[in-house]
C-alpha cells in the first residue's frame, strides 16, 4: 500500500492528484508551471507533497505524468532541424499537403510554413508499386548525395517517407541502414515505423512531427527519470498517451509521437470516468486551463476517438481522443486590434509572468483578470494559496483596454468574458454538427482551473440541461492519468477489395496484430493483469474517397469472417450517415487492434444525501449581466450531499472558483459534485 500520484502540467499550473491506496482518500495540489525549466515543477511538487501531506517519495508506488513538451515544441517551432528523404519527384509533399487553406472563408488565409524547408527535402531514386512490389530498385548514389547534402546544410536528423511504404517498408529500411552507415549516430526515422497509414501527406507529416519533437521529448523524459530517482521515487514513471491510455517512460522516449496530445487526453479520460460513475450518459467535457479551452464529447462513459487532431498548424494522424481546442484559457490575453475591435487570445500570459492579478509581474489583461475586475474572483486565495488575487492590478490592466474602447472597466471585463464564451460556443457548434448530437440532452462537465468560472455561462448559451462541477475540478486531468489504462494501437494497411478469397490473409494479419499487442503489454510494459483486445477495420464502399473506422467482433476478425465484416460496415455506415448499400462492393484499407491493460481504479466513497438549504458565508458585490449585484459567497468545504442554493452565487475552493449566474440553482449530489441547472430545483 502506498500513494498513486498523477501529474498534469498546464500553461499556468501543474496539478497533482494523490490517491491513498489504504484509506481511499484523494488529495490534490498545485504548483506554478516552469516552461523555462520543464520538469522542475514536478520535483517541486514532490517536495511539497512531503511538506503538506507527509508523503515521502519512497511511498509513491505509482506515478503518471501528462506533458505538453511535445505539442509546445511544434507550436513554438523549436524542434529538430530535419532533412526529409522522399521518393524522387515527390519532394513537394509537405508544401502541397491537401491543397487546403487554414480558413476556407478568409481571402487572406495563408498556409503555414512546413516544419521541413523545401531546401531540406531530398529525392531518392527507386520506387514501389501500389501493391508493394518493386518498380525501380533503390539507387545508392542518390542516397549518398542526399546524405551529403543534408549534412552540409546542417540537418540534425533525417525522416524517410517513401511512396507506398505502408504496403512494403523494405525501401525505407534499406535507406535507413545506408544512412546510418554513412552518418553514424544521426537521428533517423521511417514513416512506416511511425504509423504506416495510406496517403503520402498524412503519413509524412505524422512522421515529421514525431521526428521534430523526438530528441527534445526524449531528453526531457530522461531528465525526469533521473530527477525522480534522485528525489527518491523508485517506481517507473508512466506517461499518458494521445489515445487516452498510458505507457512507460522508456517507450515514450522511443515513440513520443504517441504522447503528443497526452495532456488534453488525460482530462477527457478523467471526465469520462467521472461521468460514468455519476450516471451521466451524454456529456460535454469543458477543460479550461491557463492557455486553452478543450472540449470533447463523451457518450455512455466513453470519449469519442479519431485521427487528424490539430497540433499547432498541422494535423497529426494517429489514434487519439478527439478534442477541440480554442485559445481561450484563464491566462489568454485580451487586446484591441488596429480597427479598435476587442479580441481575446490566443496568446497566453502563462505562469510567468501570468495574469496581472497574480502579482508576478504581468501587466497585460487576461480572462482571469476580467473575472477579478468584475468581483467574481479574489474572495479566496487561488491554487492552494499560491496566489492572492490583486483585484486592483487586474482593474489597472483592464483599464488599458477600456480607455481605448471608451467604456467602463466592468463592462470591458464582462465583454472579454462574453467574447471568450462566444469562441467556445463556435467550437461546440462544430462538434454538434460533426457528431449529430442533440445538445439539450447533454450535461456540461466543467473542470480545469477556469472551467467552473465560465462553464455556466457557456451552458446557458448552448442550452445544455445542466452544468456539473466535480469535487476536485482543478486537478481532474491529473486524476485522469491515475485512472487511465495501459493502452496501445496496432495497424496493418492491406488495401484490397474485400472478398472471401482474402479471408486467410485477413485472419493471419489480425492474428499477427494481436500477438504484437499482447507482446507489447506483457513484455514491454510488464503488465500481467486483466486485459481487453478489440478489433476494427478502415473500410469503404468501392469508389469512395475516405474510409470509415468500423468495429469488428474479435472472433470474426481472427477467423477472417468476410461476411461479418461486411455486415458490420453496412450497419456502421447506416448509423453514421443514415443509409447503406449492402449490394455494393467494399474495400478494406487497414486492420486495427487495440489492447487495453485494465488497471485498478480509485473508488470514491458516496455521501449520504441530506437535503438542506445552504447559507452563504457572506454577500459580495459582483458585476454580472450588466450591473453590480449582491452575490452569495459559499465555501465548497461547507457544502455536503443534499446542500442546495440559488444563484447568483460564487463557490470558492482551493483549486478553482465556480460562478453560478442569476436564474440558476445548485445542489450537491452524493458524489460531491455541484449540479447546476437553470431555474429552481430546490
Amino acid at each position: 500500500m502506498g500513494y498513486r500520484v498523477g501529474v498534469d502540467i498546464g500553461g499556468s499550473f501543474t496539478d497533482f492528484a494523490v490517491f491513498d491506496e489504504k484509506t481511499g482518500k484523494l488529495s490534490s495540489m498545485k504548483t506554478f508551471s516552469r516552461p523555462d525549466e520543464p520538469g522542475a515543477e514536478v520535483i517541486e511538487g514532490i517536495r511539497l507533497l512531503g511538506e503538506r501531506y507527509g508523503i515521502s517519495p519512497g511511498e509513491i508506488t505509482y506515478f503518471t505524468h501528462g506533458t505538453t513538451v511535445g505539442i509546445n515544441t511544434v507550436i513554438q517551432r523549436r524542434g529538430l532541424k530535419l532533412a526529409l528523404f522522399v521518393t524522387r519527384n515527390f519532394e513537394d509533399v509537405l508544401e502541397m499537403g491537401r491543397l487546403k487553406g487554414p480558413d476556407m472563408y478568409s481571402l487572406l488565409s495563408k498556409r503555414p510554413a512546413p516544419l521541413v524547408k523545401r531546401s531540406m527535402v531530398f529525392g531518392i531514386e527507386g520506387r514501389l508499386n501500389a501493391d508493394g512490389s518493386e518498380r525501380f530498385p533503390l539507387d545508392d548514389a542518390s542516397i549518398v548525395a542526399a546524405v551529403d547534402a543534408a549534412r552540409a546544410r546542417g540537418a540534425e536528423g533525417i525522416i524517410i517517407s517513401l511512396l507506398h511504404s505502408y504496403r512494403n517498408p523494405e525501401h525505407e529500411l534499406a535507406v535507413r541502414a545506408r544512412v546510418e552507415e554513412l552518418w553514424p549516430g544521426v537521428f533517423v526515422n521511417c514513416s512506416s515505423q511511425t504509423w504506416p497509414i495510406i496517403r503520402e501527406y498524412e503519413r509524412t507529416i505524422t512522421a515529421v512531427i514525431g521526428g521534430y519533437v523526438q530528441p527534445r521529448v526524449a531528453h526531457y523524459l530522461g531528465s525526469l527519470q533521473q530527477a525522480l530517482k534522485k528525489a527518491g521515487v523508485t517506481c517507473e514513471p508512466r506517461l499518458t498517451k494521445s489515445n487516452g491510455g498510458i505507457m512507460s517512460a522508456e517507450q515514450g522516449k522511443r515513440d513520443c509521437v504517441q504522447m503528443i496530445l497526452s495532456g488534453t487526453a488525460s482530462g477527457v479520460i478523467g471526465a469520462a470516468h467521472l461521468a460514468q460513475s455519476c450516471g451521466i450518459t451524454r456529456c460535454l467535457s469543458l477543460d479550461i486551463g491557463g492557455t486553452s479551452a478543450d472540449i470533447a464529447v463523451i457518450s455512455d462513459g466513453q470519449p469519442k476517438f479519431g485521427s487528424g487532431e490539430l497540433i499547432g498548424d498541422f494535423n497529426i494522424h494517429i489514434p487519439s481522443v478527439s478534442v477541440s481546442s480554442v485559445g481561450e484559457g484563464g491566462g489568454s490575453i485580451a487586446w484591441v486590434d488596429d480597427l479598435g475591435v476587442l479580441k481575446v487570445g490566443p496568446e497566453s500570459a502563462g505562469s510567468r509572468p501570468g495574469p496581472a492579478c497574480y502579482g508576478r509581474g504581468g501587466d497585460r489583461p487576461t480572462i482571469t483578470d476580467a473575472m477579478a475586475a468584475t468581483g467574481l474572483l479574489g474572495h479566496a486565495p487561488l491554487g492552494f494559496n499560491a496566489v492572492n488575487v490583486d483585484i486592483e492590478a487586474s482593474r489597472r490592466a483592464i483599464a488599458t483596454l477600456s480607455d481605448r474602447l471608451n467604456d467602463t472597466i466592468e463592462q470591458t471585463a464582462e465583454t472579454i468574458l462574453q467574447i471568450a464564451v462566444s469562441g467556445m460556443y463556435t467550437e461546440v457548434s462544430a462538434l454538434i454538427s460533426k457528431y449529430g448530437i442533440d445538445i439539450n440532452e447533454f450535461s456540461m462537465l466543467a473542470f480545469g482551473g477556469a472551467g467552473p468560472m465560465l462553464g455556466c455561462y457557456l451552458s446557458r448559451e448552448l442550452g445544455v440541461k445542466e452544468t456539473v462541477v466535480p469535487l476536485v475540478p482543478g486537478v481532474l486531468s491529473a486524476l485522469g492519468g491515475l485512472i487511465a489504462d495501459l493502452k496501445s494501437d496496432f495497424l496493418s494497411t492491406v488495401y484490397l477489395d474485400l472478398s472471401e478469397g482474402d479471408a486467410v490473409l485477413i485472419a493471419s494479419e489480425y492474428a499477427r496484430l494481436k500477438d504484437r499487442a499482447e507482446s507489447w503489454l506483457g513484455d514491454e510494459q510488464g503488465f500481467d493483469g486483466d486485459f481487453r483486445v478489440t478489433a476494427s477495420a478502415d473500410m469503404r464502399y468501392k469508389g469512395q474517397s475516405y474510409e470509415l473506422d468500423t468495429p469488428i467482433d474479435l472472433a470474426a476478425a481472427l477467423a477472417g469472417d468476410v461476411a461479418a465484416m461486411s455486415a458490420a460496415f453496412h450497419a456502421e455506415h447506416a448509423r453514421m450517415y443514415g443509409h447503406s448499400n449492402p449490394a455494393a462492393p467494399l474495400q478494406l484499407i487497414s486492420l486495427k487492434v487495440v489492447i487495453t491493460g485494465i488497471g485498478d481504479k480509485p473508488m470514491f466513497e458516496e455521501q449520504e444525501v441530506v437535503p438542506a438549504r445552504a447559507e452563504p458565508q457572506r454577500l459580495v458585490r459582483a458585476f454580472m449581466d450588466g450591473d453590480w449585484r449582491d452575490v452569495g459567497l459559499f465555501s465548497r468545504y461547507d457544502l455536503s450531499a443534499g446542500s442546495h442554493f440559488d444563484g447568483p452565487a460564487i463557490v470558492a475552493q482551493d483549486d478553482t472558483t465556480t460562478v453560478i449566474p442569476r436564474g440558476h440553482s445548485c445542489r450537491v449530489d452524493r458524489n460531491g459534485n455541484l449540479r447546476i441547472v437553470k431555474g429552481d430545483q430546490a
